[in-house]
């Protein structure tokens, strides 16, 4: 359903595919504006579902349970990207589904994601696509080594990838990623990363967050900073890139940008990924920004007007990974905001929460 006008009024209720912490902060941001939230997961366990009592407990290929779920809500939106093909098109059919298929369809392949961006002339890692050993073998003789070679779908927190540093290792790393074809990923020698989270409005307005600087652990986020430590001049790029990305994709709602910072005496930037939702890195701006990106998010595909994006104070964004959740209440002080996802099992790598610190002079 190519519905670009469908503005909601307060008390209709938004259906959210996925019941993780992410659509569990959605659920809480729509209902701040009086909106309601209906979480569509098979995890009966799902964090999201505490929020809100409107929740439908089925598969996503589950065809009469999407029907039902349709029926219930105004538009629909999602917290991870992974939704599958066959589900966003019955979906879509029905009601207004903001992002769209299309930005889905891209950022779940990366072979998809890097032909799009380099047709828009935005900068990304040199590639290859693997079909087979002998791909590889080319792939490995054209980029050369490091490189790293990843499945095209459904990695994330650094899964689904290998690092190559000798010829050696290909054979085995394309017999153990699955599934195939793979793409094989040139070495960029970054500096740091960085995050801008970007939105856009139903009506073309398009705004973004200020860019933070990422550190992660065990290849999980485990803080970002803002402001992050590069020239002006880097930031503005970075934000000018993640706008040009939201435009082409004619997007609706918020959307996450990584990118890789090259240095030198003029720092160059590539994008390493992008992610068609609320972003882990932009959590810092619950703590600091009028609007921050979860209810930017709501307020975007509800087509409600862009909230102000700018920032009050700066801010680090920790992850509570595993039994760093232990650490609150009593690592709390005044200028820590804590969110916890209500998850019951603190295991090792599992995101159970995050803390936004404010830092002061």
């Amino acid at each position: 359903m190519n519905d670009t006008t469908t503005i909601l009024a307060p008390g209709s209720t938004i259906g959210i595919l996925g019941g993780g912490q992410l659509g569990r902060m959605l659920a809480l941001a729509a209902a701040k504006l009086g909106l309601k939230s209906h979480i569509y997961c098979p995890d009966p366990q799902s964090p999201a579902f505490d929020v809100t009592p409107l929740k439908t407990v089925a598969a996503y290929d589950d065809v009469a349970a999407l029907r039902a779920f349709v029926a219930e809500v105004d538009v629909i939106t999602y917290e991870f990207e992974n939704v599958p093909a066959a589900t966003a098109d019955v979906l879509a059919a029905l009601k207004p589904l903001r992002p769209g298929a299309r930005a889905l369809a891209i950022s779940q392949d990366r072979l998809e994601e890097k032909g799009f961006l380099a047709s828009k002339n935005i900068p990304v890692a040199p590639y290859r696509a693997v079909h087979g050993l002998d791909d590889l073998e080319a792939a490995v003789a054209e980029l050369g080594l490091p490189a790293v070679l990843k499945t095209t779908r459904l990695g994330y927190d650094g899964k689904g990838q290998r690092v190559l540093r000798a010829p050696g290792e290909a054979a085995e790393a394309f017999t153990e990623l699955k599934p195939h074809p793979l793409v094989l990923e040139g070495f960029v020698p970054f500096e740091k990363e960085i995050s801008v989270v970007v939105a856009r409005g139903l009506d073309g307005t398009v705004r973004a967050f200020d860019a933070a600087e990422n550190v992660h652990r065990h290849h999980i986020l485990h803080t970002s900073t803002v402001p992050a430590a590069v020239p002006p001049g880097v930031e503005k790029h970075a934000a000018m890139l993640a706008k040009v990305i939201v435009v082409a994709l004619d997007y609706v709602g918020v959307l996450g940008v990584e990118f890789f910072v090259i240095g030198g005496e003029r720092p160059s930037l590539v994008v390493n990924e992008i992610a068609p939702r609320v972003h882990n890195s932009g959590h810092w701006t619950e703590a600091v920004c009028l609007t921050d990106q979860f209810e930017q998010h709501i307020r975007a595909i509800a087509g409600w007007p862009l909230g102000d994006p700018r920032r009050m104070a700066d801010v680090v964004m920790q992850n509570l990974v595993g039994d760093e959740v232990d650490m609150v209440p009593g690592g709390l002080d005044g200028d820590t905001q804590p969110h916890l996802y209500g998850k019951t099992e603190a295991r090792p790598g599992r995101k159970m929460g995050h803390i936004n610190r404010i830092v002061r002079g």
